[in-house]
């Protein structure tokens, strides 16, 4: 018999003996009984080692049972929590007598529902096998949901058989191996809309802070913004932590609680603040450095409110399931924002400036960070000791709430943990292992490994507060009352350590010599200079980190303010237009060592636009050992930057690396996608100008096209220009309305008065249209000379005038000087004859090449360019589908997928030059000036056609005539059809 079958004689079994003694069962049997009758048996039969007859350390158990703890009307754990190996929870089962009514009874339901939501768990179960319910855990929890709510598949025992496949092939031990229960996931959960419980605890903070600060605000009114920011992060964090304590049993469960009962509650809080710096010895207590908190005054209102919001059935958050990691990944968000205090004492909550400007906080997939963490601290612990390891230095410097750091330590915890046990297989008679009887490090090595492996930095003070938090959060994972009574009462020492050796607060990016240039000290309070010698000394006597990893922040360098300067001073990588991630880079391969690693996730248009070209040349002197680009995937939820893992280090001789393009997130395991999927490359294909991350047969592909074609720039013979940026649209750009009213009062007015197109006019092949007109002077050309329109200019000009107070010193005087000018355009006026005639025309930002033939001598603004050149040959050549392949290989990509065809890249793009000599290139350019023609007339009759099968049959037409330019260009540059399938898969 197979497994499959084995199971289901099994399932008959007690389905049988179940039926048999309904009655009995239904009135006297208690759930003990029932876990150990049918249960477990039940999940046995699926190849779950229910009784770990394999002998592994409890922390290595396929399946953990917890014991059922009633406090308050909450039950303490789930009854079994089912794992795969290394820990991954992939659902919990609340187990139940018979007597109970699975169907309709709500606080069950409400109590799986919220571990399951909790753990971020897909789904969870609630069984007294006479009935067997699946909930959907991704939808947020309510104590007044009905049992149904979010209900995805109710069975009772008489539906086991029938239903037999569908329960081995998603929740037996070998199918969830082969991906079945992932299978089964995807396709019922996941709706949209839900609320995954890290954005539920962010709305969470953030309304806790925001009643928090204005009740701070309005009682400590000698408190500025900034120290009540730090009061409140303050006041959150600490609460956070001793809740999660108290669920976690460390804790006496609702000491918070006990808080809120009489007296001045804040009182009451502090001294338990107090008492926790005497058990934990964690900075996130120590009130010689908090000189804020203690006198502060907090109405009671606001922190009964705050401290009921955390617990049962209020509260949706079960805290002994709820991960550093997820609640990493709200602080991250909430990291992102800061409390303004208005006039009235009101806290409004606001995103930082610098986070608003960069389209948010993007907080790292934990996928993500366990990837690079795999491919960094996973490569520098192979082959060692636990003696070798403890060297190892790991930093994150912009550590924000401290995602990677916490990937770090799990990985060197389970590291250890495999190390000492031999994979879960506790060793005899090892006097010196630092394991518990259950499998897990004891508390000295988990506070050891913490202090030796792991160090950041971030600018931000609250974000190093709450890396600390996550941290000590992690290092108090699977303490309990008992063992910090008894660690504390054999070693006298506090539970956790200190970690303001480890992780600092300053300016990752800036050191102290940033002095040199400030005359005002106080200059520097925003940019916070670091020295990383003198933090980190004995680092840096080693020679450096072993690791740098992270996901640092994307700030556009127009945002930088003082350090624009220094950054070019400082760095090769500087760039005006440069991102902040780019110093990042350069920043975290002077902080490793010469065998070192840097493990970074950043966005990928370094690859390709102008101001990442400094970068691309530092890293081609460093050593690449891999490239993972996501291309325009959506890796950050509700974020449009696209970004690319990198993993370098310090010159070597290596002159390869592994290159991956992702082409879906639809994988279970990044690792094993990449390993799968990944290609040697050669550094020597990359180009300054841009690098396109091609695999051997398209790098191929790219050099015989490139070599087939002229530089685009010196077929045009560089006669390409941007349109007119005007500086004040209102004024100079008018309606047909305003023109006619205009030559109506001076006929002259028509000589200056320019059709106008902008960028959003500009369609494929189509003739532009546009009610839009330029006025445009020309140098030389005075505006008196007209006066209507001097009349119509000089009624928008004081709307222009500057404010004094907006400009230091001459600044002033030459502004007012140049508002009195402000009507002669400057921009484009040295080219505007290219405007006044044949001209191609395509948009600065487009899908797919959007080329078109301008006939009527249009203007355009600056979101055109315009090629100076009445060249129909090349206008094919440019919507081609082969020029659609170079855009998708060269060109930097925006939201949305679409192109920026900046001519510093769009340049070295290869045009076939024809021979006239030769009579095939001949005819074939022929061909394609004749097709092109047809294009454009084709659509100047779809767009005078009304009726919708005329419409389809000249949209047929264009397609056609289309498809056969795209034939001739493939000739022309002679492509094979493996070659040609290569582009038309891409594009």
């Amino acid at each position: 018999m197979t497994p499959k079958d084995t199971a289901k004689a099994k399932i008959e079994i007690l389905v049988e003996r179940f039926t048999g003694q309904f009655e009995s069962y239904k009135k006297d049997y208690n759930e003990t009984a029932t876990r150990r009758d049918f249960i477990d048996p039940f999940f046995k039969s699926f190849g779950w080692d229910m009784d770990n007859e394999q002998g592994y350390a409890e922390a290595y158990r396929e399946v953990i049972h917890e014991d059922r703890i009633k406090i308050s009307g909450a039950m303490k754990a789930p009854d079994y929590s089912f794992r795969l190996s290394g820990g991954k929870r992939l659902f919990f089962v609340e187990a139940k007598k018979p007597s109970v009514f699975v169907r309709d009874e709500i606080p069950p339901a409400y109590q799986i529902r919220r571990y399951g939501w909790s753990a971020k768990l897909p789904i969870s179960i609630i069984t007294d096998f006479e009935e067997f319910s699946i909930y959907d855990c991704t939808k947020k929890p309510n104590p007044d949901d009905k049992a149904s709510t979010a209900r995805i598949k109710y069975l009772t025992f008489n539906d086991y058989i029938k239903e037999f496949d569908f329960l081995y092939d998603t929740f037996s031990r070998e199918q969830v191996l082969k991906g079945s229960f992932d299978k089964f996931v995807k396709s019922d959960t996941y709706k949209k809309g839900t609320a995954t419980v890290d954005k539920a605890f962010l709305q969470s903070l953030d309304s806790w802070r925001t009643y928090l600060a204005t009740s701070i605000s309005w009682n400590n009114k000698n408190l500025n913004e900034d120290e009540i920011n730090f009061a409140v992060q303050q006041t959150i964090d600490r609460i956070i932590f001793l809740r999660i304590a108290e669920d976690r049993s460390v804790e006496p469960y609702e000491n918070l609680k006990h808080t809120i009962k009489q007296g001045d509650f804040y009182r009451n809080l502090f001294d338990l603040f107090r008492n926790a710096d005497e058990k934990y010895n964690s900075g996130l207590f120590d009130f010689k450095k908090d000189k804020i908190c203690k006198d502060l005054k907090v109405d009671n209102k606001v922190l009964k409110n705050i401290i009921s919001d955390l617990y049962y059935p209020q509260s949706p958050y079960e805290f002994s399931v709820l991960s550093v990691e997820i609640l990493g990944a709200a602080y991250e968000q909430f990291l992102g924002k800061v409390i303004r205090i208005t006039p009235s004492h009101q806290a409004k909550v606001e995103e930082k400036p610098e986070v608003r400007k960069a389209g948010g906080v993007y907080y790292t997939p934990q996928y993500i960070v366990e990837y690079i963490v795999k491919n960094t601290v996973g490569k520098l612990v192979e082959g060692k000791t636990p003696k070798q390891v403890e060297k190892i230095k790991i930093v994150d410097p912009a550590c924000g709430s401290g995602s990677f750091l916490i990937g770090a330590y799990q990985y060197l915890l389970q590291w250890h943990k495999d190390y000492y046990s031999d994979g879960g297989k506790l060793s005899n008679g090892n006097k010196i292992n630092p394991l518990t009887p259950q499998g897990h490090l004891t508390t000295g090595e988990k506070k050891r490994i913490l202090l030796n492996n792991i160090f950041g930095v971030d600018i931000d003070l609250n974000a190093v507060e709450v890396t600390k938090l996550s941290l000590l959060l992690k290092c108090m994972e699977g303490e309990t009352e008992a063992s910090i009574a008894t660690q504390m009462k054999l070693f006298h020492e506090r539970v956790l350590p200190t970690l303001d050796d480890n992780i600092k607060s300053g300016n990752s990016l800036v050191d102290t010599d940033f002095y040199d240039s400030v005359l005002d000290f106080g200059e520097d309070k925003k940019v916070k200079p670091f020295n990383w010698q003198k933090e980190f000394p004995e680092v840096f006597k080693a020679g450096g980190f072993d690791a740098a990893i992270g996901n640092p922040p994307y700030v556009r360098q127009e945002l930088l303010g003082d350090t624009k300067n220094y950054f070019e001073s400082h760095y090769k990588v500087f760039h005006g237009m440069a991102d902040l991630y780019s110093y990042f880079i350069e920043k975290g391969i002077s902080l490793i060592h010469e065998k070192g690693i840097l493990g970074i996730i950043v966005a990928n248009k370094w690859m390709r636009t102008n101001y990442g070209e400094p970068l691309r040349k530092f890293l081609k002197n460093q050593t690449l050992h891999e490239i993972i680009d996501f291309g325009d995937l959506p890796v950050f939820e509700a974020a449009t930057t696209y970004p690319c893992i990198l993993i370098a280090s310090k010159p070597t001789k290596s002159k390869t690396f592994f290159l991956t393009n992702v082409k879906n997130l639809d994988f279970d395991s990044l690792q094993n996608y990449v390993t799968e999927l990944r290609s040697v490359f050669k550094v020597e294909h990359l180009k300054d100008e841009g690098w396109s991350l091609a695999s051997e047969g398209e790098q191929n592909l790219l050099q015989k096209i490139n070599k087939a074609g002229i530089p685009f720039e010196s077929y045009v013979e560089g006669k390409v220009y941007r349109g007119i940026l005007t500086g004040f649209n209102e004024a100079f750009v008018i309606d047909e309305e305003t023109k006619k009213s205009l030559i109506k009062q001076d006929k002259r007015s028509s000589e200056i008065i320019k059709p106008f197109l902008a960028g959003r006019d500009v369609k494929r092949y189509e003739q532009p249209t546009s009610n839009k007109y330029l006025i445009f002077a020309k140098r030389g050309i005075e505006i008196k000379n007209y006066p209507a329109i001097y009349k119509h200019l000089e009624a928008f000009k004081k709307q222009l005038m500057p404010k004094p107070k907006d400009f230091k010193g001459n600044n002033w005087e030459g502004r007012k000087m140049g508002a009195y000018k402000w009507y002669e355009i400057q921009d484009a006026t040295d080219y505007y004859e290219e405007f006044e005639t044949s001209k191609i025309i395509y948009p600065n930002i487009l899908k797919r090449p959007e080329f078109t033939f301008d006939e009527k001598h249009w203007y355009t603004n600056q979101k055109c360019f315009i090629i100076s050149k009445p060249d129909k040959y090349l206008l094919g050549i440019l919507n081609s589908s082969l020029n659609h392949y170079l855009f998708e290989k060269y060109l930097p990509k925006l939201r949305g997928g679409f192109y920026e065809p900046s001519y510093v890249f769009f340049k070295k793009f290869p045009i076939k030059k024809i021979n006239p000599e030769n009579k095939s290139e001949k005819k074939m350019a022929d061909s394609i000036v004749e097709l092109v023609n047809q294009v454009l007339q084709l659509n100047v009759e779809k767009r005078m056609s009304k009726l919708e099968s005329e419409l389809k049959q000249l949209q047929n037409k264009i397609e056609y005539c289309e498809d056969k330019i795209n034939q001739v260009v493939y000739s022309l540059y002679d492509l094979t059809k493996e070659e040609i399938a290569i582009i038309e898969s891409t594009i």
